[in-house]
């Protein structure tokens, strides 16, 4: 099995790369991440009219969950599970390894969000990126 999954790895990196390549360019996105974006997005590409319907194509849409005097927001719990791990597995990367992502989370935690409302609202920023990159290669591939 390791063999077989490493032959289809080889294979679907090119075409991941040739069908998307800015959303492949992406830090933190890897051939499985961009295939799974590209799948969620290809499936709907005429719900695709704005960066917040990705989002809440993806369940990366914020809803109010306030109460009383406490405002805040949760994460739409619909759209495609897939599409939401592919952004928590940016989310992630870009955590641990991007220096913008983590003074991005510093200036948030200065804030005193919760460290799930932090994570909420980089999704949210990672969803902004993709969108762009998605539009972008949906237009090259585009007739």
């Amino acid at each position: 099995m390791t063999d077989e999954i490493t032959t289809l790895d080889r294979q679907l990196a090119p075409l991941v790369r040739q069908a998307a390549p800015r959303t492949s360019a992406l830090f933190g996105v890897g051939t499985d991440v961009a295939a799974q974006l590209l799948t969620t997005a290809g499936d709907n590409p005429d719900s695709l009219r704005s960066e917040a319907a990705l989002a809440h194509l993806c369940g990366a849409a914020p809803i109010p969950a306030s109460s009383g005097r406490v405002r805040r927001h949760r994460l739409h719990r619909g759209g495609d599970r897939g599409a939401n791990h592919a952004l928590h597995t940016i989310e992630l990367c870009r955590m641990r390894y991007d220096q913008r992502t983590q003074t991005y989370l510093q200036q948030r935690i200065s804030e005193d969000l919760s460290k799930q409302e932090i994570l909420r609202c980089l999704k949210r920023y990672i969803v902004r990126d993709v969108y762009t990159a998605l539009r972008a290669d949906f237009a090259a591939l585009a007739p």
